[in-house]
């Protein structure tokens, strides 16, 4: 097998295109040059270099073996700190999941801030509603979710990093849009509501349910996504309750109108799993953490992180 110090004499001597000023450039003497660029040729079964009383030029196969040599010793230059980079956590990949509602609002921020604090790590995205995330955590496939509570404490570590109202998403021509106040539990009462699924999206069923609790609703459909709920909800299906960012998926056909105050807010964390090891990890958690903290002190409210 040939040696770096091999294909380092021949591209010396390729760009040179003379052993003499290659030798001089590499700071040894020109025999010991020579007998690099032999074994070079002699562990490759080819010729490289065509020498003759004018001095040296490269052969067809010495050509194109150049371009190929002067990438490997980049990458051997490289290959240090690229190392140092990724056990430092400055490089490397992050496997990121997260649920349609965080992608309406967060999600765009986060891809910008680590653009910028963290410009070397890649970001793997991978779409999961949250009990799909906490499990992909346990099992290594994904380092950090963006997704909602509960979390199980004695495994996962979260960061609450949005926290948005809930709202009433209402077809336009629906009676409740005539309605000039924040809307109550009562007001629903006998209308046609569209529900989260208690499974797939647990969280927001759980604050409807909060909402709603002793009013009688009709629930027509049950479903997981919020884009598919705001549909059902413009296609005139009935009405529901989303994240106030569900606003910006600019459906036509529909109205936001806000809830009463005390409605529970509705939160987005960073989780991840404690025992992941992966180096670039702690990295954004740090660059999380500090956005929350000016989000916080600019506004006395995280409302979100990456704002």
């Amino acid at each position: 097998m040939f040696t770096l110090e091999q294909v380092r004499g021949f591209v010396a001597v390729a760009e040179e295109l003379h052993f003499g000023r290659a030798a001089v450039r590499l700071n040894i003497t020109q025999p010991p040059l020579s007998r690099q660029v032999q074994k070079l040729e002699e562990e490759l079964g080819v010729k490289l270099l065509e020498r003759n009383a004018r001095g040296v030029r490269l052969t067809p196969a010495g050509a194109a073996f150049y371009d190929d040599a002067v990438r490997l010793l980049r990458l051997a230059q490289n290959a240090p700190d690229t190392a140092r980079k990724i056990a430092d956590g400055w490089s490397g990949t992050l496997r990121v999941g997260f649920t349609g509602g965080s992608a309406m609002h967060f999600l765009g921020g986060l891809l910008t801030r680590m653009s910028v604090d963290l410009p070397d790590v890649n970001l793997e995205l991978n779409e999961l509603v949250t009990s799909r995330q906490l499990k992909s955590l346990t099992s290594g496939d994904i380092d950090l979710g963006l997704g909602r509570p509960p979390f199980d404490h004695s495994q996962f570590d979260n960061l609450l990093v949005q926290s948005e109202r809930l709202v009433a998403v209402i077809p336009v021509a629906h009676p409740l849009t005539h309605l000039r106040r924040p809307l109550v539990g009562t007001d629903f009462a006998g209308v046609d509501f569209i529900m989260h699924s208690p499974s797939q999206a647990r969280y927001f069923h759980d604050l409807t349910t909060v909402v709603l609790a002793g009013h009688h609703v009709q629930p027509v459909h049950t479903v997981s996504q919020v884009l598919t709920i705001v549909e059902l909800v413009a296609a005139g299906r009935g009405v529901a309750l989303v994240p106030e960012s569900a606003s910006r998926l600019a459906i036509s056909g529909v109205r936001f109108m806000p809830l009463i105050d005390d409605t529970p807010p509705v939160e987005l964390h960073a989780v991840w799993f404690r025992d992941n090891t992966n180096p670039a990890l702690p990295r954004l958690q740090a660059m999380l953490t500090r956005h929350v903290n000016d989000s916080y002190s600019a506004s006395h409210h995280p409302k979100n992180a990456l704002d």
